[in-house]
């Protein structure tokens, strides 16, 4: 091989390198292996701590942290949604990124009582959302939609059946739920929160 074409082929190499750097420098994300979603955020319509009605449609386009809770929980939930507060703070600034917090025990959570528990935690409900309405509409977001829970948990009696659980979705602006972290763990939430603010430079 003739040094001139030696030269052409470092030459072109080199450039290519620096092509993909530059990429890597600017887009978020491009050097990422791409994940297939778990899942996909599913129309819905449920009543917010003020009484109002939340669709899709209000939280289209955002960022957003999910789980699924109880007021009365003295356990996981709690330890939980303090874990999500810091999670909260960072980015409450930010137009394009929501908590929903949705209530396992709509029996007993009602917007009243959401509205209180919301107040309690010092957190915008314009930023964390707190929902409530039908149990097998609930249910079937955790199960089918956000996917935190397993589907074959279901119960034949709607009384017998109840969800309890320490995962959270995160959800990219496209609906797709990309992860599932452990809600009780400090270390998860912390990767979702730099998960979270990657996302919404994309």
């Amino acid at each position: 091989m003739s040094r001139k074409r030696i030269f052409y082929v470092i030459f072109f190499t080199v450039l290519v390198f620096i092509f993909f750097g530059t990429l890597a420098s600017v887009i978020p994300g491009f050097t990422k292996p791409k994940m297939p979603p778990i899942g996909k955020t599913l129309p819905f319509s449920f009543i917010n701590q003020d009484g109002q009605r939340i669709t899709d449609r209000n939280v289209a386009g955002k960022v957003m942290a999910v789980n699924f809770f109880f007021t009365t929980c003295k356990s996981v939930c709690p330890r939980m949604n303090n874990n999500l507060k810091p999670v909260y703070e960072r980015f409450r600034n930010d137009s394009g990124f929501v908590l929903l917090s949705y209530t396992c025990d709509p029996a007993r959570d009602s917007a009243a009582r959401l509205k209180h528990y919301a107040d309690s935690m010092q957190v915008d409900t314009r930023k964390w959302i707190f929902l409530t309405g039908p149990k097998d509409s609930l249910y079937f977001m955790a199960r089918h939609s956000y996917q935190i829970d397993d589907p074959k948990n279901f119960v034949e009696k709607e009384e017998d059946d109840f969800l309890h659980t320490q995962f959270i979705a995160l959800v990219n602006r496209k609906g797709e739920v990309i992860h599932i972290y452990d809600g009780i763990k400090p270390s998860e939430v912390e990767q979702m929160s730099n998960e979270i603010a990657r996302l919404l430079k994309e």
